[in-house]
């Protein structure tokens, strides 16, 4: 077999004994794909998800670091991003989060992670173009646009969320979320 083949064989089935919760057999897979073949992320990506499952934070730090400095995606980012949220350097994990979503702009994790840090330390604003993009490309993902929401009305843009929120009620108007959020703001209007 060629080591290409050899390489799509064993991630295969290093990401299929992830699936299953088998990260021992996940393990072992991920590692004769990197053997196989340095040149591809994904095995660093796997083994970095199972130390995080382990608990082993530094080492899962180290193989997203290993992942981004062969392909620096918006997984190894966000991975970084969530480490460093778990450590409290909210700071970097700000920035991880923002580069996630710039080389993929519907990577939810990078999205609600940057969106808790925004609101933890009040950069709100800083996030909206995010919310905006995904939803130029998804508007029908209520969540996202119940978030864009939100963050417009922490910012006291009342009637820009109440347009979302009637985006979203015109498609879903059984959606008591985004119905109750909108009657708070007809109140405060009144």
């Amino acid at each position: 077999m060629s080591g290409q083949l050899d390489y799509e064989i064993n991630k295969e089935l290093g990401e299929c004994y992830l699936f299953m919760g088998d990260l021992d057999k996940a393990e072992e897979y991920y590692t004769k794909a990197m053997s196989n073949n340095g040149i591809h992320s994904d095995p660093y990506l796997g083994l970095a998800t199972i130390a995080v499952q382990r608990g082993q934070l530094e080492d899962a730090m180290h193989l997203y670091r290993k992942a981004s400095s062969i392909e620096a995606d918006d997984r190894a980012l966000s991975g970084m991003a969530l480490i460093e949220m778990e450590r409290g350097e909210r700071a970097e994990a700000f920035t991880h989060f923002k580069g996630a979503l710039t080389r993929n702009p519907e990577n939810l994790v990078a999205l609600f992670g940057l969106v808790r840090l925004a609101h933890a330390d009040a950069r709100i604003k800083e996030v909206l173009p995010y919310l905006q993009d995904y939803l130029t490309m998804d508007p029908a993902k209520h969540e996202v646009r119940f978030t864009l929401a939100g963050c417009l009305v922490s910012l006291g843009r009342h009637a820009e969320a109440g347009t979302q929120l009637d985006a979203i009620l015109a498609q879903d108007p059984g959606n008591d979320a985004a119905r109750e959020l909108a009657e708070e703001l007809k109140r405060i209007a009144a």
